[in-house]
Formats: C-alpha cells, structure tokens, sequence
C-alpha cells in the first residue's frame, strides 16, 4: 500500500437532471455515508458532494441551493442548458480535479451500492489510478433492459471498444486520470470507452444494484440508443469498412444476376423477370440506405466535433472552494 495515498480528499460527482423526487433522500444518504468515511479517517475532512444539475425543469436546482445552505460539504453546478449524462459527470469531475486527490462518480437515485466506496478507495491506496465499479448482476433491470445491454456490451467488444462488460459510470478517478481525462476533448461523449483508452493503471471493484427508491429513471430508451451510437461511432471504424464488406457483397451479387440474365436468354427460358428485378431493386436499396445512415453517422459527428462548441457551460456554481468564492449565494 502507498502511504502517499492514505486519508485522501474525495470530491462525489452526482449528476442530476429532474431528481426532485430522490435528491433530499439521496443527499442525506451521501452524506451520512462521507461523514462515516470522515469520522473513520477514510477521507479528509476537506472532501465535498458535487450535484451536478444538468439543466432540470423540475425543483432539483431549488433543492440543491438549499442543500448548499445548510451544508458546507456540499458544491452544486448548474448547465444552462441539459446537455446530457455524459456531460454532466465531466463537468462534475472537471470542477474537482483541482480541488480533490481523487473523485467517485455515483447516479443520484443511489441505486449504486454506496457501501463499495471503501474498496473503491482501498484500491485506490494499492496504486490503481481508476477503479471501474463492475454490476454483479442484472437482477434489478427488466428483459428488454438485459437484452439490450447484453448487446451493447457484446457489439462494443466486437467494435474494438476495450470495454469492461456491466460496467457502469460508478467509478473512481485520481487527480493524475482526471487531468489525463481533461486532455480529451471530443464533443461526443463515452466516457466508459475514453477512460480505459488513458491507460493508466486500473482494477476493478463489483458492486451489487438496488431497486430505486423514489421517482422513475429519466434514462429513456431515446438516451440509451444515443449513448450506444456514441460509443460506437467514438472509438470504431468498423461500420465503414462493413459498408466496404456490403458494396463488394452487392457488386458480386450483381455479376451473379448478370451471369442468370444471359444464361435464360441462351437457353430461352426468358420472362418477364419482375421477381429478380424487385428482388435486386430492394436488396440493393436496403444496402444503400444502410450505408448512407452509418456514414452519415460518422459525417454527422465530424461536423459536430469540428465547430468545437463548448460542451457544457455553468449558469450558477455553488461552491466555498476558494477559487470559486465569487459565485456564492
């Protein structure tokens, strides 16, 4: 164990968005859970809660002003805008990498079991720069949920996405992986992809999942395709060179038709052949349409990265951070 890292300050990035219903049980769990780990002199006294308010329509700004109020552990950021999940750790763990010998990046419904951030910082002390908190199981999610992130994970593997599989953004950074994290700086966001792609040194904690307590997960099907095409497009070339694969595929098929065409005229077996005209007509446009979504995808996304829009940009920050002294309320 590296005496270096004993009793360290722990920056808790919670992103919110719309957790009006969760965010006062949650809150008070986090910090009865930081106390115990104060009082134990697990952590320093130094270490804070930062609520990360990506751009919510509901109360869970107000609630995280009156947090700040009555708590000097507490740091709230709040987006101008909702600009996702993704964004919303970042930016969390962006504001703590100055402040902080490392951060734990938990949801704010705490369906996360809390409890592992012991080993998370025990690994933490033996020298891992990160620690992926890695689900036991999926017994909390529904089948289509199971499904599909069997599928994800599958696909990611396939991609070349080096990826742990039922890995989830419960995790712990360093201050040397949260400044190697800041030098990333792509607009399309997949952090669970970007973090093994730093390579520092790493282990991995599992951690057991909870049903959620209050409210319902604001995580919709619509995100969940979002951050797969995300995660896909990020870190693989592959669906190209598949639109490779599918035009020399098409092209071989073509020559077989022209080769069938010639063979039932010689032999006068000739018809009106509307079965292998509409057959090729769709085939091939399925394969063209196939192939225009993905490269547009991918063109989509260069368009995105090269205008290198700001990914984020704070409204209000709620801090007692000296640097940040300016922006209290």
């Amino acid at each position: 164990m590296d005496k270096n890292r004993k009793k360290g300050t722990l920056y808790i990035v919670v992103p919110c968005y719309n957790e009006e219903e969760a965010l006062e049980l949650s809150a008070k769990t986090l910090l009865d859970k930081l106390g115990e780990m104060q009082k134990q002199e697990v952590v320093s006294k130094e270490s804070r809660i930062v609520f990360v308010d990506d751009g919510s329509k509901d109360r869970t700004w107000e609630l995280i002003q009156q947090l700040y109020q009555q708590n000097e552990n507490i740091i709230g950021l709040r987006f101008a805008h909702n600009r996702g999940h993704q964004n919303a750790i970042l930016a969390g763990m962006m504001y703590a990498k100055d402040f902080c010998d490392y951060t734990i990046t938990i949801d704010a419904d705490l369906q996360q079991d809390i409890n592992a951030m012991e080993r998370f910082i025990g690994e933490y002390e033996k020298g891992s720069e990160v620690v992926y908190g890695v689900r036991n199981s999926r017994s909390t999610d529904g089948f289509f949920k199971k499904l599909s992130a069997t599928l994800f994970y599958k696909t990611m593997r396939i991609m070349g996405c080096d990826i742990y599989e039922n890995s989830a953004d419960y995790r712990l950074m360093s201050a040397k992986a949260l400044e190697a994290l800041s030098e990333y700086s792509e607009v399309n966001l997949f952090l669970r992809g970007i973090i093994p792609d730093i390579g520092l040194k790493s282990s991995v904690v599992h951690f057991d999942v909870f049903p959620r307590m209050q409210g319902q997960s604001k995580y919709s099907l619509s995100k969940m395709l979002t951050l797969a095409a995300d995660g896909i497009t990020s870190f693989s070339i592959k669906p190209i060179r598949m639109v490779l694969a599918m035009g020399v595929l098409a092209l071989l098929v073509g020559f077989g038709m022209v080769i069938h065409i010639i063979y039932e005229h010689y032999f006068g077996y000739t018809v009106s052949g509307w079965s292998s005209i509409l057959m090729s007509i769709w085939i091939l446009g399925g394969a063209v349409l196939i192939s225009l979504g993905i490269i547009g995808e991918y063109v989509g996304r260069n368009y995105l990265e090269t205008k290198r829009r700001p990914r984020y940009y704070f409204w209000e920050v709620l801090s007692r951070d000296e640097r940040f002294e300016h922006h209290e309320v």
